[in-house]
């Protein structure tokens, strides 16, 4: 034990002394179950206050049956003409918002929300710059927004912005509360084409889709007007879920921005869109999207110069590297080829015919009229009367001999084709003799 350490307790306190306040206690101290960590509790909400809260949701709900069935059919009229001007690319481009089951047109005011927004959170949402999307159709000020003035629904000139959320069968929108800081309560929504419902304080998971429970599910049939303000709009979320979507409908979105909601400015805004562009683009556009890139890159190979980017540098001596590399084995094969191709030239020039071959038993044996013709040919026949004596006593037939022969040959040409050796010659030896 070292000096002044009597103990290893002392020994572990000591270690914890420059902690101060919260050095570690010597283990003499009991332990006290009260200083133990707990996890906060959360308190369960009790029945009265569901249902206050619930209240609080109607109270901030108001609906009409304001348009009839035939003033319905010339509004989805007009509706079908904006998806169809939409699918034709004339609309400008921010104001065409397209996803699966569902699509955005912004009219009058167009703002940045969900995944377009380079930082996430309520309160980050921004009004594009003026002029960013496409006026308001003058048919919905004739058909739709002077029906609500009439009516008292909303006040004359309130409306400034409007949007037209098209759904198809199983299409919706997640849970959401209108951003504060752009838009002024109250929120007029028309709906068309189907019955449908709006739904408050319903939890969204995904892969696959799936919504918890509604707090309040608030029934819309088609023409309907619903008006959403104080709770409803500013404390609880609503949605659209997929099972409330069972045929297509249209509803459009009357709000008033406020004079000093945020706005992008000009250059962020095109900062924005590049950043955003990959996931507002839909499948639909992947080709023009690709032929887009395609064709700025084919413009940054021309301006190309000696400032250009290092991987683009490396990229170029790698594809020369690879280009050298694929000659040479091209070579390397031509080469072998050529060379083989000359070998056996060589061997076919040296070695007789296959049909020499074929004849040359024959003329052995039974004498052929080409051998007795000639003086060279019966000079030639006893050669091979004599040799075919040897191959008998030998063993070997008259093809074997010739084979013989062949390989003979060739040995031959090979000792007579190899060059000479060097003989390196001492000079001193020379002067000597």
């Amino acid at each position: 034990m070292a000096a002044g350490m009597t103990d290893l307790r002392h020994k572990l306190d000591s270690s914890y002394r420059h902690l101060g306040d919260r050095k570690r206690k010597p283990f003499e101290d009991e332990y006290d179950s009260s200083r133990r960590r707990r996890r906060p509790s959360f308190e369960r909400r009790s029945f009265e206050d569901e249902i206050e809260e619930v209240k609080k949701i109607h109270e901030g709900c108001k609906q009409c049956q304001l348009f009839s069935e035939s003033e319905c059919r010339e509004i989805e009229k007009k509706i079908d003409e904006v998806v169809e001007i939409g699918k034709n690319g004339k609309y400008k481009e921010h104001t065409v918002d397209k996803a699966p089951l569902r699509n955005k047109y912004f009219f009058g005011e167009g703002y940045t929300y969900g995944a377009q927004l380079a930082k996430r959170g309520p309160g980050q949402e921004r009004l594009y710059p003026h002029g960013g999307v496409d006026e308001i159709p003058k048919w919905i000020f004739e058909l739709v927004v002077s029906r609500l003035e009439e009516a008292e629904v909303v006040p004359k000139g309130f409306i400034n912005s409007a949007v037209i959320n098209d759904y198809l069968p199983g299409g919706c929108i997640v849970s959401h509360v209108d951003p504060i800081h752009i838009f002024d309560r109250p929120i007029a929504s028309v709906s068309f084409f189907s019955d449908s419902a709006l739904s408050f304080g319903c939890k969204f998971s995904f892969k696959p889709i799936r919504v918890s429970k509604p707090k309040v599910c608030l029934p819309i049939s088609r023409g309907c007007v619903t008006l959403i303000s104080g709770y409803a709009a500013n404390e609880v979320t609503h949605c659209i879920r997929p099972e409330d979507v069972k045929a297509r409908r249209a509803v459009i979105i009357l709000r008033r921005v406020l004079p000093d909601a945020p706005r992008l400015e000009p250059s962020t805004a095109s900062d924005h869109d590049r950043h955003t562009s990959a996931s507002r683009h839909t499948p639909s556009h992947q080709s023009s999207k690709r032929d887009h890139h395609s064709h700025h890159h084919h413009h940054r190979s021309k301006d190309s110069s000696p400032t250009s980017s290092r991987s683009e540098r490396e990229r170029s001596e790698k594809d020369r590297y690879r280009y050298d590399k694929d000659k040479d084995r091209s070579d390397r094969e031509r080469n072998g080829k050529e060379r083989g191709r000359s070998e056996k030239e060589r061997s076919s020039e040296s070695s007789p015919s296959r049909e020499s071959k074929r004849k040359s038993p024959v003329s052995v044996e039974n004498g052929s009229h080409a051998s007795r013709s000639s003086p060279h040919g019966q000079a030639k026949a006893e050669d091979t009367k004599t040799s075919g004596k040897d191959d008998k006593q030998s063993g070997l037939s008259p093809l074997k001999r010739l084979r013989k022969e062949e390989e003979e040959g060739l040995k031959r040409e090979k000792t007579e084709a190899v060059p000479p050796k060097r003989v390196k010659i001492n000079r001193h030896q020379l002067s000597k003799s």
